[in-house]
């Protein structure tokens, strides 16, 4: 009697039979076992669509159909169809490996059974058994693979991922990027996010070391908002202080306050004239919002000029803060200069100095201080032969609270 094979190979030997052979089949016999149950083997399947049949080596080691793990290869140009005799019976560790954009499909070679299929994006893993469970039909189940798969898509519900470790980016339904993710190396500070229970909002906050800012930055010209409007960042704020916000000194100081009617109207001029023979000099006083970070300060000044002298014009400022129950009777700090900028040679046109360098405050400056300036004229540092009329300055200053809560 003939010796018969197993759908996967394995040799059954009749009474009697292969004398003197017993132990070279039954060596081949266990490699194939071996195969079956632990063994790892590619499989080609490069070019356009077509179909791919693992056929069985009766009594040989090597035939692809009879490893534990199948790798898929090549660079495929068309959906793809692997195909397994009808009477196969076991499982498979599939590999997708392929390169393009199409399917790649593991049935068995006929019938209208259940079957197995990598999506055209999906280059991951997958556990599959196959049932022969019908002679003309047999089925092919996917098997779990865990939780999550090492590739492709896959939903997910009800799972917890303990620390699971996040790529660049995470996407929508659509595909599409919702948020990216940047690694620090060595990083210590994260965000936290809280939920909350009815009555209570949800909670974004910095954690990581004892005290660490939450820093949101909008790109390009964009803004924070909350809901439709503007959210108040700390950062960078002016304040405009007109003329008519000042008033003379009493010694050395420049004109009062003049207005100027240039063309019925049209805009006129309410300004401070100062000379040009001297430094000249006026007042004013701000109550910084709470939220200033009691630093120095910058500033630009506006002006004009009465002639078409091209002329430069200089003006400088200085400071002192006075908290309650304080003294008046105190020194301004040092002068601060901005750069001279030489008139247009045009009457009445506006000039603005660029900004100035920083402006130390006198007088340890705190919450809730009034600060006293000087502005004035320096006529050492500009060559404008005639009045130059003062219209008002900008200040900038720093904020470092959202607000004066």
């Amino acid at each position: 009697m003939a010796s018969t094979y197993t759908p996967l190979g394995i040799e059954k030997m009749a009474t009697g039979e292969n004398a003197g052979t017993w132990g070279t089949k039954t060596n081949t016999n266990l490699d194939i076992f071996e195969q079956i149950v632990g063994g790892f083997t590619g499989q080609s399947i490069a070019g356009g669509a077509q179909t791919t049949a693992l056929p069985v080596s009766d009594g040989s080691t090597g035939a692809v159909l009879a490893h534990r793990m199948i790798e898929f290869t090549g660079s495929i140009t068309g959906n793809q169809i692997v195909t397994i005799p009808l009477d196969v019976q076991t499982f498979y560790y599939l590999r997708n490996s392929t390169s393009g954009a199409y399917t790649v499909q593991f049935k068995y070679t006929s019938g209208s059974g259940d079957t197995f299929t990598f999506s055209a994006t999906d280059k991951g893993d997958a556990i599959v058994f196959a049932t022969a469970n019908d002679g003309t039909n047999p089925d092919i189940y996917t098997l779990p693979a865990g939780d999550v798969t090492t590739g492709g898509t896959q939903t997910l519900t009800n799972k917890t991922l303990t620390s699971p470790k996040i790529g660049t980016s995470i996407l929508d339904t659509n595909g599409n990027e919702l948020a990216l993710l940047t690694a620090t190396s060595s990083a210590v500070n994260e965000i936290t996010l809280a939920n909350a229970a009815t009555g209570n909002g949800p909670i974004i906050s910095s954690t990581g070391e004892t005290n660490v800012d939450l820093n949101l930055n909008p790109k390009g010209s964009g803004v924070l908002k909350s809901a439709t409007a503007a959210i108040n960042i700390s950062g960078k704020q002016s304040i405009w202080v007109p003329a008519t916000a000042m008033y003379a000194a009493s010694s050395n100081g420049c004109a009062d306050i003049a207005q100027t009617e240039l063309t019925a109207q049209r805009p006129e001029v309410k300004s401070l004239d100062f000379d040009a023979s001297s430094d000249e000099y006026a007042q004013f006083s701000i109550a910084f919002p709470k939220g200033w970070n009691e630093g120095t300060v910058t500033f630009q000044s506006f002006w004009s000029a009465g002639s078409t002298n091209t002329g430069t014009v200089c003006f400088a400022l200085q400071g002192v803060a006075v908290s309650s129950d304080d003294t008046l009777d105190v020194a301004m700090g040092t002068a601060v200069p901005n750069t001279a900028l030489a008139a247009s040679g045009t009457a009445n046109d506006l000039m603005v100095n660029v900004e100035s360098g920083a402006v130390t405050i006198a007088g340890s400056p705190a919450v809730g201080d009034d600060v006293f300036f000087n502005i004035f004229r320096d006529v050492s540092a500009d060559t404008y032969n005639a009045d130059a009329r003062l219209i008002g300055i900008k200040i900038f200053y720093t904020t470092d609270a959202a607000n004066d809560a």
